[in-house]
Parts: structure tokens; sequence; C-alpha cells
């Protein structure tokens, strides 16, 4: 979708701004927003958290303040924004009474419409030029205080320009919205498919028409007749734990050493690994082709998550890390999808110790975990397949998801644009039911 200039425009002077409409105001931040600084109590008033979504009651996974009288005050409608870079996005107009912390710059609109302000301060326009006035001895870390950013230059409409400009982009952002949350559904919905198609071929085999027996096992149930039943020590030759040798800054004279995070995706992702020095580094350590990392300590959602190391790339295994070393009449492939499994997953999860903040299961309870053993054909065959179908369906997650990053971009940009001037929707309606539907028709096809 097109839309319309202004008919004339000036020089802003200002990088950020560029030419805005002739008629817009060009005035410091200072003449639209007072700096609210008032100091209460989360007693008084209930605390609030500033997400990337805007202003929430007070999340359940947000840090608690040992100083719950040491707050500011929040009135409804006011922009709420953090001041430390590290956090750009998280700002938004509160719809309540609240508090926050004294980290958060707390601005009182006047002379401005609060919704525009909303859209303007939370524009990615605006949020670089925000940090862009910060001070800090931190290259990537620093703040912004109102004493700053209270002359930052702005470009404002009329009131009721304000209003129109509101009006398209409520409407606009709603629909980008709801085709990101159907792109989202999409991708759980594979998501949930992939999981299933593991499950499933490591469990009942690719044959439908195999003869079944019951397992023995309640959350296994009937498996393929010709399966032998056993416990995981029967496919690993070795589970060990990894090198306790501590971690250095990256030289060339250092070798790549496993952490928890080089498998929180499932695969083996060197962006986040440790390093220790080459000379202390113990060759048995050293990652062979087909070896497993089972994450051993983690948070429960997060025990049991594993990759399959298949790299050239030296790999070091360290702590945390369970490395698990399939028999050889195992195929490495199949063993990593069994693990990959939701009823393994499961299985894992419910052995898992509870402790502070984290989970932990021994190897003596990994090995005793009930398995099924195709013969290594049926293994090599069933791990082919699911190659190729994961393959198939993470193309697919992939495309959804850039998909959702293009809608995310065009709904970033559209405000920009908007609540900059670069585009004029004052005489902009929205459609007819009818217009809407044809047009949602058109970008099914």
């Amino acid at each position: 979708m097109s839309y319309s200039k202004y008919p004339a425009y000036k020089d802003s002077g200002l990088r950020w701004l560029g030419k805005v409409p002739e008629h817009w105001e060009i005035k410091r931040l200072g003449h639209y927003f007072e700096d609210r600084r008032e100091k209460v109590s989360d007693k008084d008033f209930k605390p609030l958290s500033v997400t990337q979504h805007g202003v929430v009651p007070r999340l359940e996974t947000a840090a608690k303040t040992q100083n719950g009288d040491n707050r500011k005050k929040v009135v409804q409608g006011d922009f709420v924004i953090n001041s430390r870079s590290d956090r750009k996005g998280s700002s938004g107009l509160s719809t309540m009474d609240g508090s926050v912390s004294l980290i958060y710059t707390v601005l009182k609109p006047f002379n401005i419409a609060g919704e525009f302000a909303h859209y303007l301060l939370r524009s990615e326009s605006f949020q670089e030029e925000y940090y862009r006035w910060g001070k800090g001895i931190v290259a990537d870390l620093w703040s912004t205080n109102f004493s700053d950013m209270k002359n930052i230059p702005l470009s404002i409409p009329p009131v009721h320009e304000q209003t129109q400009i509101v009006r398209f982009l409520d409407h606009e952002t709603t629909r980008i919205d709801a085709l990101i949350e159907e792109q989202q559904r999409l991708i759980a919905l594979l998501q949930e498919k992939r999981q299933a198609v593991i499950s499933h071929a490591v469990t009942k085999g690719l044959d439908p028409t195999v003869p079944m027996k019951d397992s023995g096992v309640e959350w296994l149930g009937e498996v393929p007749a010709h399966w032998r039943i056993g416990s995981f020590r029967r496919l690993v030759s070795s589970i060990s734990n990894g090198t306790t040798i501590n971690q250095t800054e990256e030289t060339t004279t250092t070798i790549a050493v496993s952490r928890i995070e080089t498998i929180s995706t499932g695969e083996i992702n060197f962006n986040k690994v440790g390093h220790i020095d080459h000379a202390e580094a113990i060759p048995k350590f050293i990652l062979n082709k087909g070896d497993i990392l089972f994450s051993h300590i983690n948070s429960l959602p997060m025990v049991g998550n594993v990759a399959i190391y298949n790299h050239n790339e030296p790999l070091l295994h360290g702590m945390n890390l369970l490395r698990l070393q399939p028999h050889r009449n195992i195929a490495s492939n199949w063993l990593h999808y069994l693990l990959k499994s939701k009823n393994i997953r499961q299985e894992v999860e419910s052995r898992a110790k509870p402790a502070i903040n984290q989970a932990s299961i021994s190897i003596d309870s990994v090995k005793e975990i009930p398995a099924l053993i195709p013969p290594k054909a049926e293994q090599t065959q069933i791990a082919r397949f699911l190659d190729n179908e994961t393959d198939r369906i993470d193309m697919l997650v992939s495309e959804a998801k850039n998909g959702v990053r293009l809608l995310q971009e065009r709904r970033s940009a559209l405000i920009s644009a908007a609540v900059t001037g670069k585009i004029d929707v004052r005489d902009w309606q929205p459609p007819t039911p009818s217009k809407t539907h044809d047009v949602e028709e058109a970008e099914a096809v």
C-alpha cells in the first residue's frame, strides 16, 4: 500500500527527522513534556513493569527491589521510558496509576496528544535519537537523563492532525499485528508437528502395518513387536562429565569448549562457546563426530536439551553438559532424535531433581530411562526419514519467521513515517468491511 506525501516540506536541520511538513512545529521535547519525579512507595502505588510492549502490571519474572519506598510515581496518561541503552524500546503510555524503578524517566505530556506521544516516542527513529543523547563510560551501555532528553528537537503537527495519525496507526498496526499473530500460530503448529513426527517415528517406526506389542512402559505404550526394550545404558558406551578447566578470553592459542548455551537451540552453536588455553586441553575431552551433548543441569524446561556434534571445527566437552557416546550398534542420528522425542523429554523432566533456580538429573538416572532398540538398519532409516521431514518443516518455520520479521519491519517503518510526516494520512479513512475483506483475500492469494 502506498501513501501520499505532504504538498510542502521544510528542512528540519536534524538527521533523524530530515524534511518535515512545512506547517509542523519544531520545538524541543521539554516544550511538550514535564519530568515527573515524585517519590512514592509500592505499597501505595502498585509496581509496574515497562516492557517493549508497553507499561504493564509488574511481571512475575521482574527483579524485585529491596527498596519499595523509593520509586517514581506514574499517573495514568504518563509516558514512561527506560533510560538505559540496553533496554532500548522499553517504553509506553501508562493506562494505570502505579510506580516504577528510579531508572525510568516518567513524562507528563502537555500540548500534545498522549496517544500520539506513545507512537512518536516508541518509534524506532526517535529511540535511536534518544539514546544518542545518553552518557556513560561503557560503549554499549549508557543512560539518557531528562536534563538531556528535554533538549531533543521534535517536529509536531497540530492536535487534530495528531488525532488523525493515531487513528490511522491504530487501524494499521492492529491489522499488521493480526497478521503477525497468524504467522506465529502457524510457527507454533509447525513446531508441534515437528515434535509429533519425531516422537511417532522413534517409538512406533515407519511401517504402520508392522505387528505391535505392549512395551510394558506406560508412557511408551505399544511398540513394534520386533524392537527390543531396554534402558539407556544399552544404547551408550559412555556417559561422562566435561572438563572443569577455567575458561578464558578467545585468542589464537585457545580452543572452543561447550557451555549450556551452546546447545540451547538444539544444535551446536559456535557463537555461544567458551574458550580455554590450548595447552591445558586434555585430549579425552575433545568431542568426536556422533557424540551427543545433553543438558543435565539447567532450568527445568531446559534439562534434557540435546545436540549432536558433527562438525569439523574442534570442540571440547565442557562442564554442565553430559557427553553421550553411542554403542557401535546404535546410530548416533537415531539416538539424537530419540532424545528429542516428547516421551523421553517428559521422562527426563520427571526424573530431574528440582533445586533453587535449576534442576538436575544424574548419570545413573539417565542410564535407567527406558528405551527402545530397533535394528540398526531401521535406526538409520528412521534417522534419514526424520532428517528429510524436519528439514522440510524447518524450512516452513523459517519462511514463517521471515514473514513475521518483514511484518514487524513494515509496522516499525509505517509508524516512523507517520509520526515524522513522511506520509500524509489526513484524508485517510478506514476501508469499508467489503474492501477489507477483498484486501485480505488478495493477501491470502
